[in-house]
């Protein structure tokens, strides 16, 4: 006993601040999981469902996370799911402490503690949705692309954005800002193979969406979508679209339109009138030329839109977006959610019933739903501070190079995490809408590049003296 005490006291000493952060963020999650069993639901969780106990692509969302479902059906339980993705995000947390740790551990402990502590981090981990395995997916390709880039690691980097990409298609245009970065810190063998490994994946899913539905891509709504992130301005008469893409026009202001969630899913909805089911190729097709034309003929408008609704990210006292049911979904409830009453969601109900080998109703047990719905009204990152965290590295930046003498040599390798943080805000307000889970995803590779952007740079060599490294990094 005395041994392990001796072992264990100088590691605490060093990373005390972080193991004490990570042990409350684990009661927090704990306490999630006591107080609602077996997890919470979203009107997404139903179709990844369906996807993971019948496989085959689903038309509007790739099928990763149903995948990641399938491969805990047989425990037979949504709370073995939510405690795996708690530990997910508790693992994230340990992966931008290890980023960020270089410069001194109480940043490090710092900069994880979004990722632990934020109260609005653990409902996202205990609702059946994509997102948490998408965060971890992405911190984990981050953190291996800030070492030493061997061929293995740059192959596993690929692999690992392959996977983020099918559980969510935003992870498509971040391949590419990684093999930019892997260029300039590993050079052009490191990038190559780092593609070989995302694209191979990817474009055998490619084949077997084809295969199903006969129309190329990895999902079938990338028009609907940006369709509706154009009604928020869309004005057909400075478009003028032709009579087959005017049947998607509202005639009504901007200002007096409904959220642009409104124009994919609502009965009333212009685009969902269209005969058959709102995501057919034919249908998809439409609505990317109506969007299309309305970027084209509005480029004004559409950037105002698009700062607008970016402009939501950083917002203070998180206002409820797009309409209470949605916002409602990322609050803890405090009474049991209703059923779902949609037939696609009705449908996956029966098929959870069949995972769960069981009742799914979500059974809210006190007095631990009372300590974390307190903890959610007091313990949220606030907008403005989001702001601040992303604006630290190209202000630190730009510092030192006004300075006539220079600072000592700092770690410049902050742009990777910061600019796919920024893409990671901006790609899904560009071509869908805002949603507040959107944001968090972001956060710790934010944290982690605004804490690189301080840190000195090691004074050992990362790359070039390591075996299997392709170039020195800078």
């Amino acid at each position: 006993m005395n041994v392990a005490v001796r072992a264990v006291s100088p590691w605490l000493r060093r990373h005390g601040w972080f193991a004490g952060l990570a042990v409350v963020g684990g009661l927090l999650r704990l306490t999630a999981m006591l107080g609602y069993r077996p997890a919470l639901w979203f009107p997404d969780s139903y179709t990844y469902v369906v996807t993971a106990m019948r496989p085959r692509p689903d038309l509007v969302r790739p099928a990763g996370y149903s995948m990641f479902l399938r491969l805990l059906e047989p425990f037979h339980s949504f709370a073995a799911v939510a405690f795996v993705q708690h530990v997910l995000g508790l693992a994230t947390g340990v992966l931008v402490y290890l980023v960020a740790r270089r410069w001194k551990p109480w940043i490090g402990a710092l900069a994880a503690a979004p990722v632990l502590l934020d109260a609005y981090q653990v409902e996202l981990e205990h609702l059946l949705v994509s997102d948490t395995l998408f965060m971890f997916l992405i911190a984990l390709a981050v953190w291996l692309g800030l070492g030493p880039l061997g061929w293995r690691r740059a192959l596993a980097i690929g692999l690992l954005l392959a996977a983020a990409t099918l559980t969510r298609t935003i992870g498509l245009p971040l391949i590419a800002v990684v093999a930019f970065f892997l260029v300039r810190y590993g050079g052009l063998r490191a990038a190559a193979i780092m593609l070989a490994g995302a694209l191979l994946p990817v474009a055998a899913y490619a084949g077997w969406f084809q295969a199903t539905y006969h129309r190329p891509g990895l999902v079938g709504s990338n028009g609907v979508f940006l369709y509706v992130r154009t009604m928020t301005f869309a004005d057909c008469a400075v478009m003028r679209p032709p009579p087959d893409v005017a049947v998607l026009c509202d005639p009504r202001p901007p200002g007096e339109r409904p959220p642009p969630q409104f124009y994919a899913w609502d009965p009333a909805s212009p685009l969902v009138k269209l005969p058959g089911i709102t995501f057919t190729r034919e249908t998809d097709e439409l609505a990317q030329r109506f969007a299309l034309l309305a970027v084209r003929s509005q480029p004004i408008e559409y950037a105002t839109s698009l700062l607008t609704e970016l402009a939501r990210t950083f917002t203070p006292g998180r206002p409820i977006y797009p309409d209470k049911e949605v916002y409602d979904s990322y609050e803890f409830p405090a009474t049991t959610p209703p059923p779902p009453v949609r037939y696609v969601a009705t449908v996956g109900a029966e098929y959870a019933e069949q995972y769960e080998q069981g009742p799914i109703a979500t059974r809210i047990e006190e007095p631990y739903a009372g300590w974390i719905r307190a903890y959610q009204d007091v313990a949220a990152l606030p907008g403005p501070l989001v702001l601040v965290i992303l604006l630290i590295p190209p202000v630190a930046a730009a510092t030192r190079l006004r300075r006539p003498r220079p600072d000592p040599p700092r770690d410049a390798r902050w742009g990777l995490p910061w600019t796919l943080s920024v893409a990671l805000l901006v790609v899904p307000v560009a071509t869908a809408v805002f949603d507040y889970r959107y944001v968090l995803p972001a956060l710790p590779l934010a944290c982690m590049a605004a804490a690189r952007s301080l840190a000195p740079r090691p004074e050992t060599p990362v790359a070039a003296d390591l075996p299997g490294s392709f170039v020195n990094n800078t």
